[in-house]
């Protein structure tokens, strides 16, 4: 080979190299120091962007030391849940820049903004889910849809939670709640983690209205799905450079969902499965969606119902465990109502008690503790213009517990609070009360939770009284939801 075309690869190999590194430092350092500067210069400050991590390393830091130790029984769980966003709130303002790894967000919990970017339906500030690599794997449906496709899906589920379709569902929520009940039935007085049985009862429920099968038959599904849901935190945990890393292990857990997924595909019922089923055969290919489509919606489905359920029923009975006064409001309640009979849709709706119960816990406890979006393009929001790329985060947790919103006793237990209604406790102000988001990305199955929470309350709440045990350990965490880390136990006495 001659010097001279050893030159060239030579050269070749050096203007490569040298492109390869001015885009990953154009990635890396200065477009995010570009848009700090432009955020800074309308007057929105936040921690120092760090090379490489950008405020990642920090977050981390806080969330490690103060998750060290459980807190103590307190409702007040914003500081410890999210101490990253409790500081940063603190020292710069209601709205304010930071960034996970390479990529900023503008955190806003203004109301009149954080309105305004949930009720956008031109996709300007369009919905975030999770990485691509992740989106294959648990589900690439409604929820990432845009456009034309999102609304033939969005009107899909519609349908699919529409009262007449719950109405349907009840009796196997019903059905599941007795399969429970009837474990507990010789462990009276005995400590039980209601975290891992309501965690039972959901995955039965999930699968007998998605699949009209029982959990047991759907076993194999959620212990894999369970599996890639670790797998997700554990790189969500992770420096963002460091996240391609956990690609194989997504890969392995995510096709074995697929798998058992495709292999349930099978009758025409009325349950969520058919129904998506149906439409895929349709002949109006305005109405029509693909088998791929199909099991994408039923990963979401499992994944979004069944880890939401759980966290949400667990805090439920842990706050009436503590706040006995309320349990004893909310047993004669679901003993009015239905006496020794099984809930029905109808009853459910005379619930006030219960459902004051339910927001309050949906107000100190959302299973969601914050929503995503993306400016698509460059928007004026508020008195900001946002470039195009930047993430918007809205901290529901910090807005749920903000006493300039709820008042001095804003980490109290207080169901009063919803004696009027949800929108006489929110000032009319939909902003302030988002458990299941706002706007036309607002969760599609909030019904559904709703519906099942009312349903396995009043079925516990007319056999048993029950109280908290001393074994219990407050340690809220944060993985996809808001869990309690080691579980809730409680003991429980027949009425």
């Amino acid at each position: 080979m001659s010097d001279v075309l050893v030159s060239l690869y030579i050269s070749l190999f050096l203007f490569l190299f040298l492109a390869l590194v001015i885009k990953i430092l154009h990635k890396i350092w200065w477009n995010p120091l570009r848009i700090q500067g432009k955020m800074a210069a309308q007057g929105i400050r936040g921690p120092p962007y760090g090379f490489f991590h950008g405020s990642t390393k920090e977050m981390l830091q806080m969330k490690k030391e103060i998750t060290k130790r459980p807190m103590n029984l307190s409702h007040d769980i914003f500081p410890y849940v999210q101490p990253h966003l409790y500081k940063w709130t603190k020292t710069y303002g209601r709205n304010f820049l930071m960034s996970h790894g390479a990529q900023a967000f503008l955190v806003i919990s203004d109301l009149e903004m954080v309105k305004e970017v949930l009720n956008n339906r031109d996709d300007t500030y369009s919905k975030e889910f999770v990485q691509d690599q992740v989106k294959k794997y648990i589900g690439d449906g409604l929820a990432t849809f845009r456009g034309e496709k999102w609304a033939k899906h969005r009107k899909l589920a519609n349908f699919a939670f529409h009262r007449e379709n719950l109405k349907g569902m009840v009796p196997a929520m019903v059905d599941s709640a007795h399969t429970m009940l009837k474990r507990w039935s010789d462990r009276e007085g005995k400590e039980i983690d209601v975290y891992k049985e309501l965690r039972l009862y959901a995955s039965d429920v999930i699968s007998k209205t998605a699949f009209g099968s029982s959990y047991t038959e759907g076993k194999s599904i959620f212990e894999n799905v369970n599996k890639l849901i670790l797998v997700m935190v554990n790189a969500s945990s992770s420096f963002p450079i460091l996240r391609k890393l956990w690609r194989p292990a997504y890969e392995i857990e995510g096709e074995k969902i697929e798998k058992g997924f495709r292999e349930a595909l099978g009758s025409y019922g009325n349950d969520f499965l058919g129904l998506l089923l149906r439409a895929s055969h349709e002949v109006d290919e305005k109405k029509k969606i693909t088998i791929d489509n199909v099991v994408s919606e039923c990963k979401t489905f499992y994944i979004a119902g069944h880890e939401t359920a759980t966290s949400f029923l667990a805090w439920n009975v842990l706050l009436l465990s503590i706040h006995t006064d309320w349990q004893e409001e909310a047993i004669k309640e679901a003993l009015d109502v239905f006496g020794n009979q099984d809930p029905d849709l109808d009853g459910i709706t005379k619930l006030k008690t219960i459902g004051m119960i339910i927001n309050e816990s949906l107000r100190l406890y959302p299973p969601v503790t914050f929503i995503s979006r993306e400016v698509s393009r460059q928007a004026k929001l508020g008195n900001f213009i946002l470039p195009a790329g930047i993430k918007l985060h809205i901290p529901t947790l910090k807005i749920h517990h903000d006493p300039q919103i709820w008042g001095d006793e804003a980490h109290l237990f207080k169901p009063e609070r919803f004696l009027d209604g949800v929108a006489k406790a929110t000032s009319n102000n939909p902003a302030t009360f988002l458990p299941f988001g706002l706007g036309p990305r607002s969760c599609v199955g909030s019904n559904f939770v709703v519906v099942e929470a009312k349903i396995v309350l009043s079925m516990i709440l007319q056999r048993y009284a029950f109280t908290l045990s001393p074994a219990y350990v407050h340690s809220p965490a944060q993985l996809l939801i808001a869990y309690p880390k080691y579980g809730v136990q409680v003991f429980f006495n027949s009425i």
